[in-house]
């Protein structure tokens, strides 16, 4: 067999190796996650961690980050100032070690107790991978008496070191940089994102003040929390806590195997109990852990452990019960840990999990201990503790079945016809033109099933009042009937907002069966109520249905006016008086309107169903918050605002015309 020559080939010439800036320049994401717009953010992260290394070994309290009109940064310390003078242990001078130079830093030998024992950065690569990614690098350096100046194009040096005397007392460190579009695909990095870091770091790092300048607002904002995680669960928390604030602090050392070496490792928590917050955070090194890793298994483990404990000691558990989990803690509970350690196994460059052995374990025993001691001591909140995680993980129980019932009734044969009672089905499949009439009763079903176009029009009936969506749960919700028939012939599923139920959020407005949901209800007292609770259901489990205006109400005829061989419908009052002036002085007759299902089929057709005759009024989202708060003040649980509401408003509804 002959094989095809191609125009290349693999052999020893092939394999080549990536050089100098291009290592980063053509690989960002191997060093910062993406070359989006996460990568460039991480990029900043890398410059401003060497100077929040700098302030936690005790050299500057002010860090100043500038974000430019031309998407250019500036991070500025007053630390030491970064070694770039000639070293003749390397016999190279250091600005080429750190800036030009991956794994190449100060920072390899922190386990000795040398410099940076916590250290942000480890591996040698933030500032020299970010230069390397840089379209241009501005850096000035003082210190030693002396200011330096280098600056960067591309990742190549351009016209070396510059060396002046200084007249400043003061040391640091500023470099100013523009990431390169050519690297990342995005180098607008968002005002929001340093929001974030700069007060996730001076969470971490207490009595840290950092400065943050957005030259193209004007903004100048300023982050520092003079007790650190402390004070940051306490405005977490806002006030709402039903427990005190607690706080753990340790110091301790180990290993992460036998033939490993031993490290040093500290930590701090700070937590509280919340029903209306609830939010974990992990930091390392100050570097915020997205994925958390060895401190999250602890946290999961130890709090579960004693909290279970306790609620076995207490007699809390019904018969039979199941343990708690950790998701019916996590749901009442705020807490931040920040750790530091000497060695640090880090998932990967990005810094977002690690995986130290020894730190999990050290942890898992600290906090099991510690939070025993807390519930003997504290038995009052250590009461309160259990008996919301009981309520969490029974709420959560009843959301699962409840959650198994409604997939159990929503799902199944698309034909609905065949599976939900008395529902009138349409012949076209075009979802753009089909209509569904929600109608009130039998009766109107029969007179609205006869006066439609069968072609593009459905009837659906209810029978009588519905639930009162916004007083009951969803476990007594989704056992009505009527309900559970609406949304399966609705087709789109439901949109849950309870936390314990977000997990089978079933709505798809894709599968939704109807271009139109019309709401059709006898023009009276019994018709308006059932309308505005058919609403309320809507609202509460298909809201999005409003806000894409798919939801109608059909107006009936309040008056039908007949005159020799004419006959006119009066929708109001108004209409009624515009009619007969219009008739003047002939005969008329004139008859309120009877309910739909004593209406005839073509009076049906002509008022209610036919699109170019009858009054449809859309349900618009723009009233929504209105809409929301008249809803729970008449429907839901406000019993004193529906009395004084009735007071002051009751005569309005009043209909006269029916008193004797």
């Amino acid at each position: 067999m002959t094989r095809k020559n191609t125009a290349s080939s693999y052999n020893n010439e092939s394999i080549t190796s990536l050089k100098g800036a291009d290592r980063v320049r053509l690989r960002p994401g191997v060093i910062f996650g993406s070359d989006g717009i996460d990568g460039c953010c991480h990029s900043v992260f890398e410059i401003l961690s060497n100077s929040i290394d700098e302030a936690r070994e005790g050299f500057g309290t002010v860090i100043e980050v500038t974000k430019f009109k031309d998407k250019s940064i500036m991070v500025k310390d007053y630390g030491r100032g970064i070694p770039v003078d000639f070293n003749p242990k390397e016999e190279r001078f250091n600005w080429e070690l750190v800036f030009c130079e991956l794994y190449a830093g100060g920072k390899y030998k922190n386990n000795s107790g040398e410099n940076y024992e916590y250290s942000l950065g480890l591996n040698g690569l933030g500032t020299c991978a970010t230069q390397y990614a840089s379209e241009y690098m501005d850096a000035e350096i003082v210190r030693d008496g002396f200011k330096y100046s280098l600056h960067f194009e591309k990742g190549e040096n351009i016209g070396g070191l510059k060396k002046e005397p200084s007249a400043s007392s003061k040391t640091g460190t500023l470099i100013k940089w523009r990431p390169d579009i050519e690297v990342f695909t995005d180098i607008n990095v968002p005002a929001e994102y340093f929001h974030d870091v700069l007060k996730k770091q001076a969470v971490v790092n207490a009595g840290l003040k950092f400065i943050f300048k957005d030259e193209e607002t004007g903004e100048k904002t300023e982050f520092i929390y003079p007790n650190g995680i402390k004070d940051y669960i306490t405005e977490l928390s806002e006030g709402t806590a039903f427990t005190e604030v607690h706080y753990l602090e340790t110091e301790t050392s180990g290993r992460d195997r036998e033939d490993k070496p031993e490290y040093k490792l500290k930590f701090q928590a700070a937590f509280c109990f919340n029903n209306s917050v609830n939010t974990i955070q992990y930091f390392h090194n100050s570097s915020f852990l997205e994925y958390g890793g060895s401190p999250d298994k602890a946290v999961k483990n130890s709090f579960v452990y004693a909290i279970d404990r306790y609620i076995k000691q207490s007699g809390l558990y019904k018969k039979d019960e199941k343990k708690i989990s950790f998701a019916d803690v996590e749901d009442s509970l705020v807490l931040v840990v920040n750790s530091f350690s000497t060695i640090t196994s880090y998932e990967n460059q990005t810094k977002k999990s690690i995986t130290n052995k020894f730190i999990q374990e050290a942890m898992t025993e600290y906090f099991r201990t510690n939070l025993e001691i807390y519930f003997i001591e504290n038995k009052i909140e250590a009461d309160k503790i259990a008996s919301q995680v009981l309520a969490n993980k029974r709420s959560r129980e009843t959301a699962e079945k409840t959650r198994l019932s409604i997939r159990k009734k929503l799902t199944g044969s698309i034909d609905i016809s065949n599976r939900v009672e008395k529902f009138v089905n349409c012949r076209t499949k075009d979802v753009s033109r089909r209509e569904l009439y929600i109608v009130e009763g039998d009766s109107a079903l029969g007179s609205c099933k006869l006066g439609r176009d069968s072609e593009f029009q459905a009837i659906m009936p209810v029978r009588g009042k519905i639930l009162n969506c916004l007083k009951a749960d969803y476990d007594k919700i989704f056992k009505s009937d009527i309900i559970t028939d609406l949304l399966k012939v609705m087709g789109c599923g439901v949109e849950i907002k309870s936390k314990h139920n977000s997990d089978f959020n079933s709505f798809d407005i894709e599968r939704l069966n109807w271009n139109k949901i019309i709401i059709c209800t006898d023009a009276d007292v019994d018709g308006f109520q059932i309308r505005t609770l058919i609403l309320t259901m809507l609202y509460r489990l298909v809201p999005t249905l409003i806000k894409e205006k798919k939801v109608y109400i059909a107006e009936s005829p309040l008056y039908e006016i007949t005159s020799g061989s004419n006959t006119y419908f009066a929708y109001s009052e108004t209409e009624k008086a515009t009619i007969l002036n219009k008739i003047g002085s002939k005969k008329f007759t004139i008859q309120r309107s009877k309910g739909l299902g004593e209406n005839q089929p073509e009076m049906m057709w002509e008022t209610t169903m036919n699109p170019a005759t009858r009054r449809l009024i859309q349900v618009m989202p723009e009233d929504i918050e209105p809409t929301q708060l008249k809803f729970e003040l008449l429907l839901g649980e406000n019993l004193k605002g529906r009395k004084e509401y009735i007071e002051e408003n009751g005569y309005k509804y009043i209909d006269f015309s029916d008193l004797s």
